[in-house]
């Protein structure tokens, strides 16, 4: 007997009352049939109708009837059948090793991997994406039938197949999905024979629930079919909405986060519980939830997090960068900061760590190999040690290696490393390793034992397919207690006994489009084959849609807007707005946002300062005079607070590391030429020293590349200045000089234990004259400006101070030597640095003695200096506009 009533929406039949009504409904049928409840089967569309509908048999006081899905009664007859080696396991990582095998067979594939291994690895993918759909449609109908599926797939391929790479690929997965000789666990369903059979449909119909029961229809079984399902258009033909309906529009990403949370806390004070709370878009959710956890509210996820995006995985994924053998230094620190290496950091001590990235950063390293391990602490030395050698079984022996060594290699890691125990005692962690097989083992014989003991990979190759595998895992965390509030996606919200239900992102991007199908398998092939197609996914969303209509309350929420354009509604809302209209009823009701408003005094930014009464710097140096010449409260953040802003690791080499080389080779060429060893020539001496000193600094060859051909332009230049030079009487003295002295001693206290010091480039000697020489690698326009006002001048004046005791009493000269490959080498001398070394004390003093006393450090905010000055953000420069200046 086959029956399709429909379940209005009416105050009978709403979600909490729905299973009471259905149960009666199919009991008396049964009893009109004489057939007995025990020995029927139910069937339901999802696991969470399940206990609500037996506790409305509980309710009628009979025998209940077998209330079941068609997975969990297929899983209850019988346990699946393992896949054999080649076959496929519908895990899509696996699966994609096996499908590399079937396609070495195949010239077309191997050229097109020789050819593009990119768009190789793309049509893997797409490979087994339509062999688990050609898998799942064919499992979905009677055994009886799936012979003619096959043979009517193989056709339709033939004759209407997409272009020919596609068209190959999908007979590749037709024949790899239909070579499976295994009987799908669900075919069991098909040789049970209960008392009768009952399905409830809703959302859609069910495939295989229909197949089932149209066996059992041939065979002579009771069979009753009822529906759930509404038409939004004829929702309220009969009566009207017997749960309230409200929408509200909201202006940006943060406004619908803050009234999605504002609204779910409505519903709960008004004694609605539970609440759920549908999972349309992740990153909308996730704020969402994050503002109803600091209302203390109890949250469940029925969704889950992609196992991936979990910091286990992600810990993971970086400790494998480092393990690669272009890792940078970057690499090894950000996996040496991780929970993984927590055990080994606190074997060795915090502070080696801290230490270690200090030095790196202080150095300028910038790859593991440019690392001295004799220029680090003996902790720090220790536990980088410790984490190569914990590395080691990733980066030694061959580069192409079995699934299986590669897994082992990485279990070795860990329990070097100390994570093993860390993340078998988390519950994602666990689910980790047992998804990466590293505590767990195939079954002998079956597909994953074949993938993980044949499938040989580059370290490349196995890092994609671990990320693969933490991508297609889904880890959901077991509920404990009772929840307020559950996050589900919109299929698993039918037909439960939500109090209310919100619904954030109800626009037409978020909610309206549906999953495309597999890419080798068009909508017109998939309609061809009694397949899902775009049409019936989007009637099935609506289908869908229409039962949070027998919740009590329904809050649906959208912005108006995304970036600069407009967002429309969802065409859901759309048809639901229609059908109210039709029905003659007053559209759905504007949300009211209960949250109070607190006014927030103004408060006007002034400029900022700082006053530091009895507190003196210890040292000074040339550049923080100019600090503080430049801006006053920047001197304060950089001498007296001594803040630095970190240098990147990774950052990409710029003018500055050109200029700390260039130093570096030149002291080291005039130092050698110094000795007069005659052994090579100035030009083979140069370039003898770039090649050092790129070593020793670090600097990767390839990144420097452009910098070296600017250094070859150079050399000619700089040899011919430097002649010119020597013909004049110049000599080379010293070079890179560090110098400390106490400049304010005779003005006793409190300034006079306060050092002067820093580094002098290069003294030369010329006719008896001191010559202080300062190198620069900027424009000579610059040079120039800044010796214009010689009073001005910071550099060349404290270098003369620095080298005033070596003058003994003789003249003093200085220039700057603009190092500029493209215009030649050129000095811009400094008229009379000896002048400007007294007005500097004497300024100085001044400026020190009253900064002393309490006078304020105000942050200037005018010129260059606020353009890349790293406080900027500490005086709060950009926060200034508007406010007195």
């Amino acid at each position: 007997m086959n029956e399709s009533p429909l379940f209005p929406l009416d105050q009978q039949h709403m979600a909490a009352g729905f299973w009471p009504q259905f149960s009666k409904r199919v009991l008396q049928w049964l009893d009109s049939q004489g057939l007995s409840t025990r020995d029927a089967v139910l069937l339901l569309p999802f696991a969470q109708h399940l206990a609500p509908a037996r506790r409305a048999w509980m309710q009628l006081g009979r025998w209940q009837p077998r209330i079941e899905t068609t997975h969990s009664l297929a899983a209850a007859l019988g346990p699946k059948l393992l896949p054999q080696p080649l076959q496929i396991s519908f895990d899509a990582a696996i699966d994609a090793l096996s499908a590399r095998s079937l396609l070495q067979g195949q010239s077309w594939a191997q050229a097109l991997r020789r050819r593009d291994s990119r768009a190789f690895d793309l049509a893997v993918l797409r490979l087994v994406e339509a062999a688990h759909a050609w898998a799942r449609a064919a499992s979905q109908r009677a055994p009886g039938v799936r012979e003619a599926f096959w043979s009517q797939a193989r056709e339709a391929l033939t004759q209407s197949g997409p272009g020919a790479l596609e068209r190959a690929l999908a007979m590749v997965a037709l024949e790899w999905a239909a070579s499976d000789g295994r009987a799908p666990a669900t075919d069991a369903l098909f040789e049970l024979q209960p008392s009768a059979w009952v399905l409830l449909q809703c959302g859609g119909p069910e495939p295989l629930a229909n197949a089932v029961l149209d066996c059992a229809e041939l065979h002579g079984l009771p069979v009753l079919r009822l529906s759930a399902d509404l038409s939004l258009e004829e929702a309220f033909a009969t009566s009207p909405p017997p749960g309230l309906i409200e929408q509200a529009v909201c202006d940006d990403f943060e406004s619908l986060a803050q009234c999605s949370a504002a609204a779910v806390l409505q519903h709960l004070q008004l004694g609605r519980q539970p609440v759920a709370l549908i999972a349309q878009d992740r990153v909308l959710i996730r704020r969402v939830r994050t503002l109803l956890e600091r209302q203390s509210v109890a949250i469940g996820d029925e969704t889950g997090w992609m196992l991936a995006t979990l910091p286990q995985a992600t810990q993971l994924t970086a400790l494998l960068r480092a393990a690669r053998p272009q890792a940078s230094l970057d690499d090894w620190l950000g996996c040496m900061k991780s929970e993984l290496a927590a055990d080994l950091s606190e074997r060795y001590g915090a502070a080696a760590l801290s230490a270690l990235e200090l030095q790196c950063r202080k150095r300028g390293w910038s790859s593991p190999a440019a690392l001295q391990l004799a220029q680090l602490s003996p902790g720090s030395a220790r536990l980088w040690s410790a984490v190569n050698a914990a590395l080691e079984p990733l980066s030694d022996g061959a580069s192409v290696r079995p699934l299986a060594d590669w897994l082992s290699a990485l279990a070795e890691t860990l329990q070097r490393l100390g994570a093993t125990a860390w993340l078998e005692s988390d519950p994602a962690g666990a689910q980790l390793l047992d998804a990466l097989w590293l505590r767990r083992s195939p079954w002998p014989g079956s597909a994953h034992e074949a993938v993980l003991q044949q499938a040989r990979l580059a370290y490349g190759e196995f890092v994609a397919w671990v990320e693969a595998t933490l991508e297609a895992a889904q880890f959901v965390p077991a509920a404990t207690g009772s929840v307020a509030v559950l996050i589900t996606p919109l299929a698993r919200a039918m037909l439960r006994p939500f109090a209310a239900v919100v619904l954030p992102g109800a626009d037409a991007v978020t909610l309206g489009p549906v999953p495309a199908g597999p890419a080798l398998l068009n909508d017109g092939l998939a309609a061809q084959l009694g397949m899902p197609t775009l049409a019936a996914k989007r009637e099935g969303q609506v289908l869908t849609f229409a039962q949070l209509l027998r919740v009590p309350a329904l809050t649906l929420l959208r912005c108006h807007s995304r970036g600069q354009g407009p967002l429309a509604p969802s065409p859901l809302l759309e048809r639901l707005e229609q059908a109210l209209q039709v029905a003659g009823l007053p559209p759905a009701r504007q949300w009211q946002d209960a949250r109070g408003h607190e006014p927030v005094q103004t408060h006007v930014v002034q400029r900022a300062q700082a006053v530091t009464s009895g507190l003196l710097p210890a040292r000074l140096s040339a550049s923080a005079l100019e600090s503080l010449r430049q801006c006053p409260y920047q001197f304060f953040a950089r001498v007296m607070l001594g803040l630095r802003e970190q240098d990147e690791l990774e950052a990409p080499l710029d003018k500055r590391d050109y200029g700390t080389w260039l130093h570096a080779v030149l002291h080291q060429f005039h130092e050698l030429r110094a000795k007069d060893t005659g052994a090579e020539s100035d030009i083979e001496c140069l370039q003898a020293a770039a090649q050092q000193q790129m070593q020793e600094l670090g600097l990767s060859e390839a990144e420097f590349l452009p910098y070296l051909a600017s250094f070859e332009r150079f050399i000619p230049s700089y040899l011919k200045w430097l002649s010119a030079h020597e013909a004049g009487g110049a000599n080379y003295q010293a070079g890179e000089l560090a110098r400390e002295i106490k400049p304010f001693a005779p003005l006793g206290q409190p300034l006079q234990e306060l050092l002067l010091g820093g580094r002098i480039d290069r003294v030369d000697t010329a006719g008896g004259a001191q010559l202080l020489i300062d190198y620069k690698t900027g424009s000579v326009a610059g040079l120039k400006d800044k010796v214009a006002t010689p009073s001005e001048d910071t550099q060349l004046a404290v270098y003369a101070l620095l080298m005033g005791a070596e003058a003994e009493g003789g003249e003093q000269q200085a220039l700057y030597l603009a190092l500029d490959e493209s215009k030649g080498v050129d000095a811009v001398i400094h008229p009379d640095v000896g002048d400007s070394a007294a007005l500097l004390v004497d300024g100085l003093a001044d400026d020190l003695l009253a900064m002393h006393a309490g006078q304020p450090l105000p942050a200037l905010g005018e010129g260059a200096a606020c353009d890349y000055c790293e406080m900027r953000g500490l005086c709060r420069r950009d926060d200034w506009t508007g406010s007195l200046l």
